[in-house]
């Protein structure tokens, strides 16, 4: 391959792209981090306080050790303690001077040397956590080379014994307290982390992992039903969000089938457009010559060809229209609604041995304001419905009924048009998609066209249709149409060429 002939970038997204994330922006390490740093948190929390209780109890323990201690020294009849007694005494307890206080009097007990001055005063009984938290801190940070004076009760005695020593020793056993501490606490922390974490990621990442991957690898092929996931038996959130993404994608599948039949069908229509103009054009010109004859018959006849005819080229022109949802808007004339009827009865050609029987019932005087063309298509299509459902009703009892009538009222400025049958009724899946395309037909074969053209035109005109009963007694659509609103100068036209 030579340097000009590079090969295309590839611009799909990979099947595994999630996992080929670096370890640190992935969703599990960012769950690691986060787990150790909140373990050595909650640590931290607790190693505080427990270092300010070891000062406490390190300050106690040596006073009780010199409180045991100066009961010898407190005892002796001696004023005055030899000196080599007092020095062994305040080695072994590692401090500087004992006092004994009782009774408002006070008594050295032993010394080696008196500080020139006292740098901190400790009371032993204190126990707020807050104070107890600060002196600790306090020891840590300037502590090492500070005198202090340590004082509480010797038990229930009412004496209290009082002690100077240096702050060093008790600082370097909370230095080395708190390291052993320290190496625990992490200890703990890697174990309670590692623990969390792999509790954390089975239950939640791994699956979230899982439908990420699933949903990267379903964008690449939706078509696919294999790329579907499959949800897991947990009854938790993760469960829902898996059966709900698994719901949408098997909705998105039917979409996509149902958008290609769509698009497989303006395909197969948009070639058929063409000739089917040219044949219409054909039979308009023959219907013109037609229309010159003399016969009284074919004289009657001719017209109602030539809008046959002109009604075939403009669906023709506009039967793309549904499926780009280009529908022209309805061109609203008052028209008298029993002659459109009479042309869809025409237009049905019912032969008599279908004994279908049909009864147009509307008033000759009824006018309805619609399209007259978008009309014709709505009434065409649901009376075409009920005749194929009577006709398919292969049930032989020669009583049963088969009867397609339409009706006409008016509410106020609303027109309510009732068409009914006597066939077998709706099955439930027609009944459930109702006028929704590829899935509403009541014949097997059937795209469910009819009635979503007819939804459609009808909200068109601002009106609803209903479906009344269609459980196995019959079929009953009602539509109601309201009037279009006019201008108050055209409302009393009408009502000046009523009168």
């Amino acid at each position: 391959m030579t340097a000009t002939q590079q090969k295309p970038e590839n611009t799909s997204v990979p099947l595994h792209a999630g996992r080929r994330l670096p370890v640190l922006k992935r969703l599990s390490g960012k769950l690691l981090r986060l787990t150790l740093l909140f373990g050595l948190l909650a640590e931290v929390m607790i190693f505080v306080p427990i270092i300010a209780d070891m000062r406490v109890r390190w300050l106690s323990d040596r006073l009780n050790t010199v409180a045991a201690a100066s009961v010898v020294l407190a005892a002796s009849d001696s004023e005055n303690v030899p000196q080599s007694v007092q020095n062994d005494v305040l080695l072994a307890t590692g401090t500087k001077a004992i006092v004994l206080r009782e009774k408002g009097a006070s008594r050295l007990l032993a010394v080696s040397e008196m500080p020139s001055k006292v740098d901190k005063h400790i009371d032993i009984t204190v126990t707020d956590p807050i104070t107890m938290i600060r002196d600790a801190f306090d020891t840590l940070i300037n502590g090492g080379h500070r005198i202090i004076r340590v004082y509480g009760p010797v038990g229930d005695t009412g004496k209290i014994i009082e002690l100077l020593t240096s702050d060093a020793p008790l600082r370097n056993a909370m230095l080395r307290y708190a390291g052993n501490v320290a190496l625990i606490s992490l200890f703990i922390s890697l174990i309670t982390a590692g623990l969390v974490f792999l509790t954390i990621s089975r239950l939640l990442i791994r699956p979230i992992q899982r439908m990420s991957d699933n949903m990267l690898a379903f964008a690449q092929a939706p078509d696919d039903p294999q790329r579907i996931i499959k949800p897991e038996a947990r009854e938790d959130e993760l469960g829902i969000a898996q059966r709900e993404l698994a719901d949408m994608q098997h909705q998105l599948q039917r979409t996509l089938s149902e958008q290609k039949h769509l698009a497989d069908l303006g395909l197969a229509v948009s070639k058929i457009n063409h000739d089917m103009r040219n044949i219409l054009a054909s039979a308009q010109l023959i219907s013109d010559h037609l229309a010159n004859t003399s016969d009284p018959a074919i004289q009657r006849f001719v017209p109602k060809l030539v809008r046959t005819i002109d009604r075939a080229i403009n669906y023709s022109q506009t039967v793309l229209a549904y499926g780009g949802t280009q529908e022209a808007p309805p061109q609203r004339r008052r028209v008298k609604l029993r002659t459109i009827i009479s042309d869809v009865e025409e237009m049905l050609n019912l032969d008599t041995k279908s004994e279908i029987e049909f009864k147009n019932l509307v008033p000759a005087d009824f006018e309805i304001d619609v399209d007259p063309d978008q009309f014709f298509r709505v009434i065409s299509n649901l009376c075409r419905n009920s005749v194929q459902a009577m006709a398919s009703d292969t049930r032989s009892d020669p009583s049963v009924v088969k009867r397609l009538t339409i009706t006409a009222g008016q509410i106020g400025t609303t027109s309510i048009i009732g068409i009914d049958d006597t066939g077998p009724g709706l099955p439930p899946k027609a009944r459930e998609n109702l006028f929704t395309a590829f899935k509403g037909s009541a014949r097997s074969g059937g795209t469910g066209l009819g009635l979503a053209i007819v939804h459609e035109l009808v909200r068109a005109h601002g009106g609803t249709i209903e479906l009344r009963g269609g459980d196995g007694a019959g079929t009953s659509f009602e539509i109601r149409i309201p009037d279009q609103p006019v201008s108050l100068a055209e409302w009393r036209s009408r009502r000046d060429s009523a009168s």
